[in-house]
Formats: structure tokens, C-alpha cells, sequence
């Protein structure tokens, strides 16, 4: 039982166990037992952090189906592996050294030093953003529905926003506050910080701390930390500035606002459209232009190491440095004067390809099984369930039962990786001492 193969069975396990909880007649707002596919559909959305759902969560389920669902999403959110360590130091076990090991290759850390310390800094990181936004978000949703009420949507929303899962209380999402500022604002920020990565946050923070206690020696940054919160400042500004003209004139979606509206709007649509999910205008009602900037941003996702999915930010900027490199005619691929190892680019680029392949293949099926939906509302969908996005054009409760389960697949290859799902089949490549003669070929 490799580690891989122990993180995909993880995740089926707690997928099951989540479709069970979500069947019974005390989840259900109306008493009744759930349809299985119904559960396995929302189950699977939440353990993967997606946010796709084929019914209404906040009339659906009742409160302890909605409860179940917050549990599964943040077991998802921490990863199989995070989650059993978590458990197990909660238990007051002892951390052995398997335990160690299996924590250390799926956080892709490097070396088993400190792996209990991380699993502890991951846990409080989590806590101190849900707890932030909770506080927050009282301010909007207890002058609305009263304290007990008020509570529990800020609890639910803050939680689904910070682990980029998406699900929310209301049936459109957040249209109805596309002019608040707090809201946006709150939710942006744990979204933002939820797909920025725990390495990304521990650093930050180690920063922080360093300049508020006065020390003056020079913080050098990773490479990992550069990268991602650079291509992460990026895609934002980009997402924004492109969602702001692409939607401006579309009275079904920017129109209608005032300037600064306009730009919260296009400034939550950049942010949400990479991770998460929510939306404060209508995505049915996009432009062309709209939609396929959509698709982009959810294709690239959130960063290594987040609760977010897609090709992560920096397997698209090892790409975008890789192509650079072949048009200045340059043998070696450099990012902040390091060099990039070849093995990483490779892996960049088999994640693209297997990614591209898989998206490609899952919206055919579904033309087939699924010919009362149009293309384009298909492939959109299926790209929002491998990245993990949880955005819909409104016709996911539309899937037959052959379409819901072709999502579902994605859904669970989005969160568990495509290589990481392939090296559980295949046994790891032994070093070869055999090396084959080199031949050009014309690309």
C-alpha cells in the first residue's frame, strides 16, 4: 500500500461514509431518504472541495445535512493523510514514523523533520481564517436573519470560502449582495488566502513576525513563495481588468451597476472563478468573451499545497518560462535566476496534457449521454468540476444519472491529481542503468 494508493482510498472512504450521512432521513429537510446518486453527487462535490451540487443545499438538506456537509468539506480541504494526523494527535497518539513519511510525500515536503509541527501550524492556520471570517461575516448575516441564524450562515460560508469549496445557502449564490463591500471583500480574502497554500501562509507569516520583532537580517523568500504569489497577483489583476470590459456593457450582468460596483463584481468573479465557486452575478447570462475567460482562469486553479484545484499557478508559470525559453533559443529554463530541474517541467508538462486529455474526454461522453445540453454548457461544467471550481451555468441538476457519474469521476481525479491517481496503478519506474542513443526529431 504505497502512499499514493492510501490518499485515493482515503478519499473514497470518507466519500462513502459522506453519501451515507447525506441519505439519511435526518439530513433531509423533508424526512425522506436521499437519492443515492443525489448524496454520492454532493458527497463527492464537498469531499473534493468543488462546490457543484445537482440541488439546492440550503433547502434540500436540513441542519444536520448541511452540518455533514460542512465536515466533509473541511476533511477535504485538509487532504486525507493531514486529516488522519489531525485526528490521531487530537487522540493523543504517537506519530510514528510511517505516519511521517506518509504525511511528508503528500504535503511534498521535503524531509520528516517538523512534519508533526507542520500538521499543528496547518490545523491553528485553518482555525484563525474560519475564525476570522466568521467573525466578520456576523456583521452581514445576523442583521439579516438574527444571531442563531446569523451564526450559522457565517459559519457555513466562512468555512466553504476559506477551503475554496463553494457551496452555498442561498440558490444564487451571492447575487443578492453584489453590493456589499464587507461581503466581497470577507470572502475574497479567506478565498484568496485558501488557494495561496499552507507554505505560501507560513511564510508570509514568518515575515511578519520578523519585521514586527525588529529583526533586520535579510528574509529570503522560496522560489515556491515567489512564484505563486506573483502568478497569483497576475491572474487577478488580469481576471480583473478582463471581466470589467468583457462584461461592461451586458445588462444581465455589469450594466446595471455604478462604477465602484462594477469593479467588486469583476474583482469577486476574478477571485471566486480560480478556486471557488461563488458568484455574484449571473454566470448563465456571460458574454462569450465572459465564459471562456471563465474556463481559462478555472483550468489554471489555485496554487500547490491549497485547497483550490486546476494545473495549479505554478505548473502554469513553469510552462509560460519553458516557452520563453524556446523562443529566446535557450536550452534551460530559468525562473528568478534558478533553474528549473527537467523532471519538474516534465511533470508540468504530462499534468497539462493528462489534464487537457481528461477534460477533453469526460465532455464527449457526457455529448453522448446528455444530448438535451449544448457543448458549450458541458464543457464548462466539466472543467469546473476538474478544477475543483464548483461554477455552473445552472444546468447541473439538468446531467442524467450517466452524466452526474462522469462528474463525479472528474470531481474525485480533480482532488486527488491525475499523476498522483496514475501512480497508483502503475508501479514507480526502478532507475535504469541503460541509456538510449539521443536522436533529433523535427518539432
Amino acid at each position: 500500500m504505497t502512499v499514493a494508493r492510501r490518499i485515493c482510498q482515503g478519499f473514497v472512504i470518507v466519500i462513502t461514509i459522506g453519501s451515507i450521512l447525506l441519505m439519511l432521513p435526518i439530513s433531509m429537510s423533508n424526512g425522506n431518504w436521499s437519492h443515492p446518486v443525489t448524496a454520492l453527487f454532493t458527497a463527492t462535490s464537498a469531499v473534493c472541495v468543488t462546490g457543484l451540487s445537482v440541488v439546492n443545499v440550503g433547502e434540500y438538506y436540513s441542519f444536520w445535512g448541511q452540518l455533514f456537509l460542512l465536515l466533509l468539506v473541511q476533511i477535504g480541504a485538509l487532504g486525507y493523510m493531514t486529516a488522519t494526523t489531525v485526528l490521531l494527535l487530537l487522540l493523543g497518539h504517537k506519530f510514528g514514523l510511517r505516519q511521517k513519511v506518509a504525511v511528508q510525500q503528500s504535503l511534498e515536503q521535503v524531509g520528516l523533520a517538523g512534519v508533526e509541527g507542520l500538521i499543528k501550524s496547518i490545523l491553528a492556520t485553518t482555525i484563525v481564517f474560519e475564525l476570522t471570517g466568521i467573525l466578520l461575516l456576523l456583521l452581514v448575516f445576523v442583521p439579516i436573519y438574527g444571531f442563531q441564524e446569523g451564526l450559522w450562515y457565517s459559519i457555513f460560508h466562512s468555512v466553504n470560502s476559506f477551503n475554496n469549496a463553494g457551496f452555498s445557502l442561498y440558490s444564487d449564490s451571492f447575487v443578492q449582495f453584489v453590493k456589499s463591500p464587507l461581503l466581497n471583500f470577507v470572502i475574497t480574502g479567506l478565498i484568496i488566502f485558501g488557494g495561496l497554500g499552507y507554505q505560501v501562509i507560513m511564510e508570509m507569516y514568518s515575515w511578519v513576525k520578523d519585521r514586527c520583532q525588529g529583526k533586520q537580517a535579510f528574509h529570503s523568500f522560496s522560489l515556491h513563495f515567489k512564484v505563486v504569489t506573483s502568478t497569483t497577483i497576475f491572474l487577478l489583476i488580469v481576471g480583473l481588468i478582463a471581466f470589467f470590459i468583457a462584461e461592461f456593457h451586458n445588462p444581465n450582468t455589469l450594466e446595471n451597476l455604478n462604477l465602484g460596483e462594477k469593479l467588486i463584481a469583476a474583482w469577486f468573479q476574478s477571485v471566486t472563478t480560480r478556486t471557488a465557486g461563488f458568484h455574484t452575478i449571473d454566470i448563465d447570462n456571460f458574454t462569450d468573451a465572459g465564459l471562456f475567460l471563465t474556463i481559462a482562469l478555472m483550468f489554471i486553479g489555485a496554487s500547490p499545497g491549497s485547497t483550490g484545484g486546476g494545473i495549479k499557478t505554478t505548473t502554469f508559470t513553469i510552462l509560460f518560462n519553458s516557452t520563453k525559453a524556446a523562443l529566446q533559443g535557450r536550452d534551460e529554463v530559468l525562473c528568478y535566476q534558478r533553474k528549473i530541474p527537467m523532471i519538474v517541467i516534465i511533470k508540468a508538462i504530462g499534468i497539462v496534457f493528462a489534464s487537457s486529455l481528461l477534460v477533453v474526454f469526460a465532455t464527449t461522453v457526457i455529448a453522448f449521454t446528455d444530448r438535451q445540453l449544448e457543448l458549450t454548457e458541458i464543457f464548462f461544467e466539466v472543467v469546473s468540476a476538474f478544477a475543483t471550481v464548483g461554477l455552473s451555468k445552472g444546468v447541473t441538476s439538468n446531467f442524467t444519472i450517466p452524466g452526474q457519474l462522469v462528474l463525479i469521476t472528474i470531481m474525485y481525479i480533480g482532488r486527488v491529481g491525475v499523476l498522483l491517481l496514475v501512480s497508483t496503478v502503475f508501479a514507480q519506474q526502478k532507475p535504469s542503468a541503460v541509456e538510449y542513443p539521443e536522436e533529433n526529431l523535427f518539432v
